[in-house]
């Protein structure tokens, strides 16, 4: 049995090993840049590797890059945690009681093709241009993802466990909290990590949006750094770095979604 189980688990200590074959292709794609980059004249304002690398040793010294990634993770987290808290909570409802579900499910389809950055002028008109507008389009954005999956999860949970639980005379909210919540869990994870990738590309997006509408891009977060690299400075390697802090950022939240799901549902594995 234990060789046998040691079988069953080797995959899945391989699929978790790091496999340096998947630096080949960024590696390379460096080393062309590079090259690339030393046939143009000094002057030239095009980023380089190793411009972009000056730029962010700069950036982390001057201390404007931890202090605009933690404004803009700060946001997004609070935008996420609102759009969790909302989008569970509805969803919950709309896929255990159908009359809910016939009421809201017309309002909430046509809402859902709206694209956040379409609601970007309400949320100025009602909240400015700071962090309430930034954060209330993060969680505008994070809603609809986990919504959707929440309702999915709940609604086709096997009925056969709901009807047991009603049959040992367990009460209605108990067997929502016992029953349906974690048979609904893997879809509620999935929403979750659906609607952080969504509300991470939202932060950005309205950041950049809110400090142009701001005239200076004074809002703070990343998006606001790109857009006074863009518009004031015109540093393209400052634009570069901070594309690359976002593409590293959202890789690292999704590791930690994904590690998250395997640890509350190691059945899953």
């Amino acid at each position: 049995m234990s060789a046998t189980a040691a079988r069953a688990a080797a995959p899945a200590r391989r699929g978790a090993r790091f496999d340096p074959r998947g630096l080949v292709l960024p590696l390379l794609a460096l080393i062309v840049w590079q090259l690339w980059a030393l046939t143009l004249p000094h002057d030239s304002p095009a980023p380089s590797p190793a411009r972009v690398i000056a730029t962010f040793i700069e950036l982390v010294r001057s201390g404007d890059l931890p202090s605009a990634l933690a404004m803009s993770l700060g946001r997004v987290i609070a935008g996420f945690a609102t759009g969790l808290a909302t989008g569970v909570t509805v969803g919950v409802l709309m896929g255990a009681f159908r009359p809910v579900r016939r009421v809201l499910e017309p309002i909430i389809e046509s809402f859902r093709p709206v694209a956040p950055m379409a609601i970007l002028p309400i949320a100025i008109l009602w909240f400015g241009t700071g962090t309430p507008a930034a954060v209330s389009i993060v969680g505008y954005a994070a809603f609809f993802p986990l919504l959707v999956n929440t309702v999915h999860g709940v609604s086709r949970v096997d009925r056969k466990l709901v009807q047991a639980a009603r049959t040992m005379g367990v009460s209605r909210p108990r067997i929502l909290a016992k029953v349906v919540l974690p048979a609904a869990m893997p879809s509620i994870m999935l929403g979750a990590r659906l609607g952080m990738s969504v509300a991470w590309t939202a932060i950005i997006a309205a950041e950049l949006a809110v400090g142009s509408k701001s005239g200076g891009g004074n809002s703070g977060g990343i998006g606001s750094m790109m857009f006074v690299f863009y518009a004031y400075s015109v540093d393209l390697n400052g634009i570069v770095v901070c594309m690359i802090v976002v593409g590293v950022v959202a890789l690292l939240i999704d590791q930690l979604f994904r590690a998250a799901e395997a640890r509350l549902l190691p059945w899953r594995q």
